[in-house]
């Protein structure tokens, strides 16, 4: 049984052609995600970015640019937990040095990176969505990538 969709919200950061990535680790497992979160009741999506930007890597006043990418992430039939994410993808620009890579209060994040884009194929991105950061270049039109699940 599938529950109401969630709504992640993201950014996309590229600095000197690296991505920003944030290491998780739930359930023994590790995984990668663009910095981002769940949009709360009432919140829209910029507030929400940016209050996650704020708590996950310290940022203060990112540059948020329009959506660039929309994603889900719906489990299939079997799998117990039913979830449905729709991730909203934003472009955000960062001053250099910018990135404070605060800790932060969610148990499962580990670590942050800035990752080449040949790094993205060897880590384990959630959604799997490697291929389109690989390309991304900024100015690039908005871009519905579809349904993708990682187990």
């Amino acid at each position: 049984m599938h529950r109401p969709p969630r709504i992640r919200v993201a950014a996309l950061i590229v600095q000197d052609d690296r991505v920003m990535l944030i290491r998780h680790e739930k359930d023994g497992r590790r995984y990668w995600l663009l910095p981002g979160g769940g949009v709360e009741a009432g919140e829209t999506l910029e507030a929400a970015l940016r209050r996650e930007l704020r708590e996950e890597c310290g940022l203060r006043q990112p540059a948020i640019g329009g959506p660039v990418a929309l994603a889900e992430s719906i489990a299939p039939a079997h799998v117990r937990d039913g979830r449905h994410i729709l991730h909203v993808v934003f472009a955000v620009d960062v001053t250099p040095g910018a990135l404070a890579l605060v800790a932060s209060n969610d148990g499962a994040i580990r670590n942050h990176a800035l990752m080449t884009r040949s790094e993205l194929t060897e880590v384990d991105v959630r959604p799997p969505i490697q291929r389109y950061l690989a390309r991304y270049q900024p100015g690039d039109p908005f871009i519905a990538l579809g349904a993708a699940w990682t187990p």
